[in-house]
């Protein structure tokens, strides 16, 4: 089997249309154009023979490798270090806007900084997914272009030939049906090379060009970080989460995807590998709440628009109003398939694109949607009227079909329950409609809303809620936990401070939490139709941190935070998972990730403010509470002990 980088050694780069992965060895092995959703041009991370990469890096061995950002931008420097210099790849995406475009360049910039350094560089690209047969044309001094009748891939050299010794600095030559690189630089000199899919013929470009592409580059992401408005206690995770939040961001759209990759495997080896290119009602909605709470209201507004066209459309079938996820632009046509020509990363077959799950039914998805709608309008993103009536009709469904059987947040490909968590969130769909139609006047029927609102609380405290086990469960006739659950305080639906959530609380750190790692559910007690294990779910993780801070555990909440950040990639990135030992697992980097460590550091900062001075009795005494055996049941509350939405 061919070797494979850690899936954590890689950084993100992109253009607000489609994005790249580069490894700490200087490899690009993940690149779709023109869209984060369309087909692959590289892929070596999903097989490394078959893949198609492009890859710079010293000639000669006895180097070590370092990667980081620009500071506060999505600039990437990969520096390379031996007794003979010091060399740096420079990658970036010159930003596109928000019209839809086939063109986009990946400038890879090389230079030395210190002493002499020899490079090599390879570019083979792989069209679609390498199932598409390309020629390689117009090889020059200038650049090169890969076509294939249809997408094409253009080469151009940055700056002009440097000898050394008689040596070409960046000399270019073909090497099969690709391009190799090779020469030596010394300090000061420049070379590189942009890769442009949709351009036209090879031209080469100048250092002082690439400079200036570089600069306003930086400008642009240094400006928008600066629009963020957190000042608390963790900004550089915080702006480096936001930061990438933004890179998987579809600036034509406003749609955010759950991640830029497909195929990476929640177990290595086995056959948990999704395609997370696309939007999910449920990660999306959730990232407004982290995106209204550091000040980056346009785009809050933006998906706002694009949600709201997704619920006039109304195109699900089976799963209601809306389907559970779409591609950037809206569209639906997710059909899953496998890329059997492909070995997976590290042999995890299969590599799938597309998402078979698209139409599933998961009832939580209204709530998200909501909660985000709400949100919204909180913070003064008006709700036009056409808006309102679609709205209201999505509700009167819900009413009609909250008490059904669905495939839940995790989709699950075990058959329907009725889960709990989808219950909740029915019940957060329909409370902030009515708080909506009565804080903005709006008609609706509020009453049949509250009944229905009402008859689904009642639902969760009598059939989530197991009290032999002393704790919120997954669905009715089950006792497994549900880490989704942490969001019963977050959300409101259950006072941070009830003894049923403490003892739900006590009952996840038991079993879900290793160490600040909290796992999803246990597989092994509730079947999910697939085979194999997974890491811990970076999401429930920080979820388990804001939960622990809301029910004033704020020692716990703090360690577990800062526990939480020894996981992160070099650079700040989270994966979906983490494994046993630490490795970052699924697709990379994830949405649900990084806006639940924003929203973690959001609360836990306000509570750490708010109790600086004074620890008062309701907080040791709910401490003192969760060590203590109990079922939850006791009658003791606490005064203005709501979650806050």
């Amino acid at each position: 089997m061919s070797a494979y980088p850690s899936i954590e050694d890689h950084g993100l780069i992109g253009d607000l249309q489609t994005a790249a992965l580069v490894a700490t060895d200087g490899t690009v092995d993940w690149f779709c154009a023109p869209r984060f959703d369309a087909p692959s041009i590289f892929a070596s991370l999903l097989d490394s023979e078959r893949g198609g990469h492009c890859f710079i890096r010293p000639a000669d061995d006895g180097y070590v490798t370092r990667q980081l950002y620009l500071p506060d931008t999505a600039i990437l420097v990969t520096r390379f270090m031996s007794d003979d210099g010091v060399g740096e790849v420079v990658d970036f995406m010159p930003v596109v806007g928000s019209e839809p475009t086939d063109r986009h360049r990946l400038v890879r910039l090389v230079r030395v900084v210190r002493g002499t350094m020899a490079f090599v560089g390879e570019i083979q690209p792989r069209f679609d997914y390498g199932r598409a047969a390309h020629t390689l044309e117009q090889v020059s001094a200038d650049g090169a272009v890969f076509g294939t009748g249809g997408p094409s891939l253009t080469v151009h050299r940055i700056g002009g030939v440097v000898m050394h010794g008689g040596r070409r600095a960046g000399a270019m030559e073909k090497s099969g049906d690709g391009l190799r690189i090779t020469g030596t630089l010394r300090e000061g000199d420049v070379t590189g090379v942009v890769l442009e899919t949709g351009g036209a013929g090879p031209a080469r470009v100048s250092p002082e060009e690439v400079d200036a592409l570089l600069r306003e580059t930086s400008r642009y992401w240094r400006e928008w970080n600066g629009r963020s408005t957190y000042r608390g206690r963790w900004r550089e995770m915080v702006a480096r989460s936001a930061m990438t939040l933004k890179l998987m961001t579809y600036a034509p759209s406003g749609a955010l995807i759950a991640a830029p990759t497909a195929g990476l495997p929640e177990q290595v080896g086995g056959e948990r590998n999704w395609d997370y290119r696309y939007t999910w009602v449920r990660d999306a909605s959730l990232s407004v709440h982290a995106l209204l709470g550091l000040g980056y209201t346009e785009e809050a507004a933006a998906f706002g628009v694009w949600l709201m066209d997704r619920v006039h459309e109304s195109v699900g079938e089976r799963s209601g109003p809306l389907k559970i996820m779409y591609r950037v632009d809206g569209t639906c046509d997710l059909v899953e398939e496998s890329l059997d020509h492909l070995e997976g990363y590290k042999g995890s077959r299969p590599v799938r694109i597309g998402n078979g799950a698209s139409d599933q039914i998961q009832l939580d998805i209204y709530g998200e949607a909501l909660e985000a709608i709400f949100a919204a309008a909180e913070a003064g993103l008006e709700l036009a009227h056409a808006g309102w009536a679609q709205l209201t009709a999505l509700l009167n469904w819900l009413c009609e079909h909250w008490d059904q059987a669905e495939e839940g947040i995790w989709e699950t490909r075990g058959g329907p329950q009725r889960f709990t968590y989808g219950r909740v969130m029915c019940w957060i769909a329909l409370d902030r409609g009515i708080r909506l139609a009565r804080r903005h006047g709006r008609p609706a029927p509020v009453d049949a809303w509250t009944e229905a609102r009402d008859g689904i609380y009642r639902e969760v405290m009598e059939r989530g809620w197991d009290g032999a086990r002393g704790a919120f469960v997954q669905h009715d006739g089950t006792d497994v936990l549900d880490a989704s659950l942490l969001l019963m305080p977050i959300l409101g639906f259950i006072a941070p401070l009830d003894p049923m959530w403490l003892s739900t609380l006590r009952a996840m750190r038991e079993e879900l939490v290793s160490d600040s790692l909290v796992y999803r559910y246990n597989p092994s007690a509730s079947p999910d139709g697939l085979s194999g294990s997974e890491g811990t779910f970076t999401l429930c993780s920080f979820f388990y941190v804001d939960a622990l801070a809301r029910s004033g555990f704020l020692e716990d909440a703090e360690l577990t935070f800062g526990k939480m950040h020894t996981y992160a990639n070099h650079l700040g990135l989270y994966a979906e998972e983490i494994g046993l030992t630490g490795e970052q697992l699924g697709n990379f980097p994830q949405a649900f990730s990084h806006l639940a460590l924003i929203r973690a550091a959001i609360v836990l900062d306000r509570h750490l403010d708010a109790t600086q001075d004074l620890v008062g009795p309701t907080v040791r005494e709910a401490m003192r509470r969760l060590d203590e055996p109990g079922d939850g049941t006791g009658s003791w509350r606490v005064p203005g002990g709501d979650g806050d939405a």
